[in-house]
């Protein structure tokens, strides 16, 4: 994902949204790497948090965003 700044650059200069850009980012691939299927609620109920968070934050949704790609996704219902 080009242009995300790290969690610690984001938190440095107090830019928000940026800072919940790369928590979701990081969180992401913690749910796909994680090996305890006991830390999966936890850290799907913290993913769906920041990506509402996001979501708030930017008003809307970015189609070039791939942060906003994955909002849509979500909020989309699943095809019976």
């Amino acid at each position: 994902m080009a242009g995300l700044r790290s969690m610690v650059d984001a938190t440095c200069d107090f830019d928000e949204l940026e800072g919940l850009k790369a928590l979701a980012t990081r969180l992401a691939a913690e749910l796909d790497a994680c090996d305890e299927p006991r830390l999966v609620p936890q850290l799907a109920r913290q993913y769906r948090e920041t990506l509402g968070r996001i979501a708030v934050i930017e008003g809307g949704v970015d189609d070039d965003d791939e942060i906003a790609a994955i909002i849509l996704r979500n909020r989309q219902p699943a095809a019976d």
